[in-house]
């Protein structure tokens, strides 16, 4: 009787219509909007911090506070909010994290003291934890053939999705004050987030195709959670992921301030024929060199080339950048 059972159940997966290329890529790029719709949260705080120190004069240090819990909530909850994405699936739990990322910013523009800052902070990095473990782990689970590139190009929404909307929220505090750039932007971005999450789904059984035996094989099985934290290469990986993050996130959050004390946040520079103020032109070039000779290009090689010599150049090179952000300003 189970062995009928078991029969039944695989010839009707195996009988299901394998999903076209068009509804997994829509399902990718779908995930990358809301990834692009959370990027500012944190690519964009920086551009906050000098205005709201001065009209409230709480110190820069006590602000940055709120951006640690943002981080510290966006990614020790992950695991947890995983779970909550299996069980009850990504259009659920990223339609209601646009809520989150929403109201955080809405709070953001009305918060008169630390407290509230920092509760806004928090439930911000819960809705961009949520949205980014559930476009991430669906990418993978749409494109089980091609891991690399699905996550690179995801992970790449993220980097990028600020790239453009910095010039006009600077614009924007500059002629309207950050609370109405928090108030606009939170409600926009929010939006976004909560429609295209309404086309989200994880695919059924058999309905993704098979993947293939890759060029480079990356490991011998599949290991399970419990047994990943037994191993060392996890936690040279995790050592290795905590330690470029602090630093790429400490120039990110401090880019605006440092700008200022140097008196170079406003300098105008021109590449190409495009002109723009320093920091601006820095905060915009930054993201988009992260995502295309970053995140998306690193991305795809690892489907044929071992991770580990992928990632090895970029930890050189992010520690080589660092001594650059000690340097004194020059007069």
């Amino acid at each position: 009787m189970e062995e009928t059972v078991a029969t039944s159940t695989s010839e009707a997966i195996s009988s299901r219509a394998t999903a076209s290329e068009a509804t997994r890529w829509g399902q990718l790029i779908f995930g990358i909007i809301c990834m692009v719709m959370i990027a500012n949260l944190q690519y964009g705080w920086t551009l906050f911090v000098n205005p709201s120190d001065q009209k409230y004069h709480w110190g820069r240090a006590a602000i940055q506070v709120a951006f640690t819990i943002f981080v510290l909530t966006e990614t020790w909850l992950v695991p947890f909010e995983g779970y909550l994405i299996d069980r009850f699936g990504p259009k659920v739990m990223v339609c209601g994290s646009g809520f989150l990322v929403a109201i955080a910013w809405m709070m953001n523009a009305y918060a008169d003291s630390l407290a509230l800052l920092y509760l806004a902070a928090a439930i911000g990095g819960i809705g961009a934890g949520v949205i980014y473990g559930a476009s991430v782990g669906n990418a993978l689970k749409w494109f089980p053939d091609r891991r690399g590139l699905a996550a690179g190009l995801t992970a790449a929404g993220f980097g990028a999705g600020s790239a453009l909307t910095v010039v006009p929220i600077a614009n924007m505090i500059t002629s309207s004050g950050f609370e109405a750039a928090f108030w606009w932007f939170g409600i926009g971005q929010g939006i976004v987030v909560i429609i295209f999450s309404l086309f989200l789904r994880a695919p059924e059984p058999g309905e993704v195709p098979v993947p293939v035996a890759p060029a480079v094989q990356q490991t011998r099985r599949d290991y399970g959670p419990t047994e990943v934290l037994t191993t060392v290469p996890f936690w040279v990986m995790y050592a290795m992921f905590v330690m470029v993050g602090t630093g790429g996130l400490m120039a990110t959050a401090q880019l605006a301030p440092i700008a200022k004390d140097f008196k170079i946040d406003a300098v105008p520079v021109s590449i190409l024929g495009l002109t723009l103020p320093a920091l601006q032109f820095a905060l915009s070039i930054d993201r988009v060199l992260t995502a295309s000779l970053g995140r998306s290009s690193v991305g795809f090689p690892t489907i044929s080339v071992v991770r580990t010599r992928c990632s090895s150049p970029s930890c050189w090179k992010a520690s080589a950048s660092m001594p650059y952000c000690t340097l004194p300003p020059i007069r």
